[in-house]
């Protein structure tokens, strides 16, 4: 189903009666997003060549903050407002570390700007208006339910994302809204957590707003942020029975040419243990840069291999937007 053709049940949407500021003007801030990436691209097998999300208006010039997986080796962006206008689009940036991106609007947008607000303050239980593009019926009120580390199966870790629920079902972009009508957040994910009683709580992560000013004027300026890369090994991993496994592996890169195998257990990085996959992926970053030896041990069957990989920066693998 369309992300167009479907609404928030009534009873989900926010009311504008219950909020201090102009709850409708807020939501015309949040925009849809639909990308086209070309079918050679990196990313084109695991995240499709056409995506649709999110994104909010965060400055007069048209500046669009996103989730980074929606723009990635986009060769063409349309912005569409919640009135129905189509306005093109340019990937501006892309931070791997945060997960957040940056989109360009190459016409006038004439739409209000969401202000940044301060994520930091966000409390369990706090409530919150998480938006997609298309105004109140793409938008569900919800509630911050947890602050706490997430790990990321790509390579991904955040210190202290927020969970909010009931979730949106589109929930890719989507923009976190607190009571002051400040921007707090961009959305990422939807995740399952089990209650032990046979119930399940869909959740969706979000990447809370307060890691974007840091970065703001780098990922403005040079598209990235002006530090080393992170050594990536195009390695996807998970946690099960105990253990941390290689559930896939990127096309050619580091890890698969080096010899790493879907299945393998992780046991060690560089003589270190790994904990969990948080740990697994700090203990791949504190490596080095891109470009480290990473050592791993690691179980397969029965036997015990170790597994030199020489590292990468993943931006070397992805195609650069292009400026028509």
């Amino acid at each position: 189903m369309k992300k167009e053709d479907w609404e928030i049940p009534p009873n989900l949407q926010p009311d504008p009666d219950d909020y201090s500021f102009d709850l409708e003007r807020a939501l015309k801030a949040v925009v849809g997003l639909k990308t086209y990436i070309p079918a050679d691209a990196f990313t084109a097998g695991t995240l499709g060549t056409e995506r649709a999300g999110s994104g909010v208006v965060i400055n007069d010039t048209g500046l669009i903050a996103t989730i980074g997986y929606l723009i990635t080796e986009a060769e063409t962006i349309w912005i569409t407002s919640a009135d129905g206008r189509a306005v093109p689009g340019h990937a501006l940036a892309f931070d791997q570390e945060t997960g957040f991106g940056l989109v360009q609007a190459l016409g006038k947008l004439d739409l209000p700007v969401l202000e940044i607000g301060d994520s930091d303050r966000l409390k369990i239980g706090d409530q919150v208006v998480f938006a997609a593009g298309g105004g109140r019926h793409h938008a569900i009120e919800t509630r911050i339910v947890g602050r706490q580390e997430f790990a990321g199966y790509w390579e991904y870790v955040l210190d202290d994302a927020l969970f909010t629920a009931p979730a949106h079902p589109f929930w890719g972009g989507c923009g976190l809204i607190g009571t002051d009508g400040k921007l707090l957040g961009i959305g990422s994910l939807i995740l399952q957590q089990g209650d032990g009683k046979g119930k399940r709580l869909d959740m969706n992560m979000v990447v809370p707003i307060g890691l974007l000013a840091p970065i703001l004027q780098d990922l403005l300026t040079y598209g990235r942020v002006n530090r080393p890369a992170r050594p990536w090994l195009g390695m996807y991993a998970t946690e099960a029975d105990d253990a941390i496994v290689v559930g896939g592996l990127a096309d050619n890169g580091p890890a698969e040419q080096a010899g790493l195998r879907q299945g393998d257990r992780i046991l060690a990085v560089n003589e270190e243990e790994v904990p969990d996959l948080a740990g697994l992926w700090r203990r791949i970053w504190a490596s080095g840069s891109a470009g480290a030896e990473v050592r791993l041990r690691v179980q397969r069957d029965r036997n015990a291999l170790r597994i030199s990989i020489r590292s990468a920066d993943r931006a070397s693998f992805l195609k650069s937007p292009r400026l028509h």
